[in-house]
């Protein structure tokens, strides 16, 4: 009789130390699920609003982007012209060249303006001729253009600024892809110092460019010549102003808050 009553407390308390071991486990699992929820819920991410905002953003940037393309690629960049007197009354010529290239065309003197005194604008029906790239680039020779010489070092500097401002176009863009696909904010700042920072190496390439033809008209003054800044250095223009607005947005997408939420619930509490 008391061996069956010390065999029943002994199948108790290992009962007991079971079912506390198996709660105590439980207890620690939840533990640590508990754990591992609220640390997934404190990862940063991008919820849907913000993907739509970062789409909006890129596709400003993307027009940005597309209008540095064309502005730096083509040589419309200046037009110059000397006076319709210089040639015969029949055709004129006027240059217009870029970052990489420039070209000669031949107009028909009946198709300029009358009161306009100089040769030109450029996009007038005519004969183009003895398009080019610059030699600075290859032999290192400056080009001569109405007896005016070109400054390589202006000219490199301008295409190296250029160069490396679609360098920075190029890695603020796969930053932007690996937000979208991976739904992470982290990458939203790189690709707005990116950005930004190729808005404004654009802006500089445009800027010594324009140093650059100061100094090639200073070179010689036997003809003289009337310059005017053309349509690709227009889009150059517009393109780095845009480039840096969209950088400007994403940094404020990067922010773990809104400022706009912010500013309506600092006057909302105030009132």
């Amino acid at each position: 009789m008391w061996s069956t009553f010390y065999m029943q407390e002994e199948d108790g308390r290992a009962g007991g130390v079971t079912g506390g071991g198996a709660s105590g486990l439980a207890g620690a699992m939840g533990m640590r699920g508990g754990t591992s929820k609220r640390r997934a819920v404190a990862t940063p991410g991008t919820s849907t609003s913000q993907v739509g905002q970062v789409k909006m953003v890129y596709f400003v940037a993307l027009i940005g982007v597309a209008l540095a393309i064309l502005g730096l690629g083509t040589e419309f960049w200046v037009e110059l012209a000397p006076p319709k007197t210089f040639y015969s009354n029949e055709t004129c010529m006027v240059a217009h060249y870029g970052l990489w290239k420039r070209c000669l065309r031949t107009l028909w003197a009946t198709d300029i303006d009358p009161e306009r005194e100089s040769c030109g604008p450029a996009n007038l029906p005519g004969v183009e001729s003895n398009c080019t790239y610059f030699k600075f680039f290859t032999s290192g020779d400056n080009a001569v253009i109405f007896k005016r010489t070109t400054q390589k070092n202006l000219n490199m500097a301008a295409a190296g600024l250029a160069l490396f401002s679609l360098f920075l176009m190029v890695t603020a863009s796969v930053c932007i892809i690996m937000t979208l696909s991976k739904g992470e904010k982290f990458f939203l700042k790189p690709a707005s110092f990116c950005f930004i920072f190729s808005g404004i190496l654009v802006l500089l390439s445009l800027v010594v460019f324009h140093q650059s033809i100061l100094a090639l008209l200073a070179s010689d003054h036997t003809v003289p010549l009337h310059h005017e800044l053309s349509w690709s250095a227009s889009c150059v223009g517009i393109a780095g102003t845009i480039l840096i607005v969209a950088g400007v947005l994403f940094m404020l997408l990067a922010l773990p808050f809104s400022p706009c939420e912010r500013c309506l619930t600092h006057n909302h509490s105030a009132t």
